[in-house]
């Protein structure tokens, strides 16, 4: 059975940025608006989803489906505090599940597909394990987050350019003379290695020109969207014309600037005392930044958002100077 079910996996270059958090309040805010929604817990080896949906870590999930080899995966949707919202565990108290198989992959990813919803959002590990990056190509087009710190954002960009050459030799893995070729680039000095990927796909099409047109194919179809978490100043999206110059000149990708959301007590209060974040503090200035973001998808998932870094800058603008009592990080607005 086929869906039309949007596929969002989110993903982040490192740990620590907020990213499971996100995903569970961004599925609040898609199903509070009336869509079927799924959150999946894809993080294997280190699931906690489950905790920001407000629910124990007590069924059985992705784990368990994949050692029965049976059964279908719609049956192990559980449902949430919230209308229209279901949750897919991970491997829960199934161990030894970080590290699955191809095979298993794929067949989970088939799964995926087929669960009854309009938005399936994936939480995925941070970095960039093989897991993570095969999962992070279920879609088109998937979500990073990232702080604004330095080193979160090379982290992001770093797992971008590990999703795309992962990619990349997944569409060549037939081609044992462009494998040969990868294997001879490997052992070259740094100083040697290829500068983008966009000279790689150069050096593919000259080897085999149908395997450049499928590589080209890669790259020009990657289109990410980044949200910003725990941001404390508009001036944080500076960082944008860098990362674009980056995606542009490194990795022959453009990105859209979905989202930023500011650092924010009440998100500290919600996990301090266990409670699910967006319906408790709803008033809240991040609540309010992921609704946004939720609104956002709705409207421009399907589409690229011309000029987004400005856009954005300006609406956080507003937020900011809308909401100059608002305390956040490093005292008040």
């Amino acid at each position: 059975m086929k869906t039309n079910a949007i596929i969002i996996p989110i993903a982040s270059g490192k740990g620590s940025v907020g990213k499971s958090l996100l995903t569970a309040n961004l599925a609040i805010a898609l199903a509070e608006h009336g869509y079927r929604t799924v959150a999946v817990d894809l993080d294997l080896g280190g699931c906690n989803l489950h905790s920001f949906l407000g629910l124990p870590n007590q069924f059985p999930g992705i784990g368990d489906f994949l050692k029965a080899r049976s059964g279908a995966l719609e049956e192990l949707l559980v449902p949430t505090q919230t209308s229209n919202l279901q949750f897919l565990p991970g491997d829960g108290k199934t161990p030894l599940m970080a590290n699955i198989v191809y095979a298993q992959k794929q067949k989970l990813i088939h799964h995926i597909r087929k669960l009854p919803a309009d938005y399936i959002l994936v939480d995925l590990g941070g970095g960039s394990s093989y897991n993570t990056l095969d999962f992070f190509g279920i879609s088109p087009s998937g979500i990073v987050i990232t702080t604004p710190e330095q080193p979160a954002i090379m982290s992001m960009l770093v797992f971008l350019k590990n999703f795309l050459l992962r990619a990349i030799l997944r569409k060549v893995a037939r081609n044992h003379r462009i494998l040969t070729m990868f294997r001879e680039m490997h052992k070259q000095p740094m100083k040697k290695q290829i500068s983008s990927i966009h000279a790689l796909q150069h050096e593919i099409a000259a080897v085999d020109q149908e395997a450049g047109e499928a590589v080209a194919e890669v790259y020009s179809n990657c289109r990410p969207r980044v949200v910003f978490n725990m941001g404390e100043h508009p001036d944080d999206l500076k960082t944008t014309s860098q990362i674009s110059k980056s995606l542009e000149s490194i990795l022959s990708v453009e990105a859209d600037y979905f989202g930023f959301v500011f650092y924010d007590s009440p998100i500290r209060t919600a996990i301090r005392d266990r409670t699910v974040f967006l319906p408790h503090h709803r008033d809240s200035l991040a609540a309010e930044n992921i609704v946004r973001i939720a609104e956002r998808i709705v409207k421009y998932w399907h589409r690229p958002v011309e000029g987004s870094a400005g856009l954005l800058l300006n609406r956080v603008w507003k937020v900011y100077e809308n909401r100059a009592q608002f305390p956040i990080a490093s005292g008040q607005l």
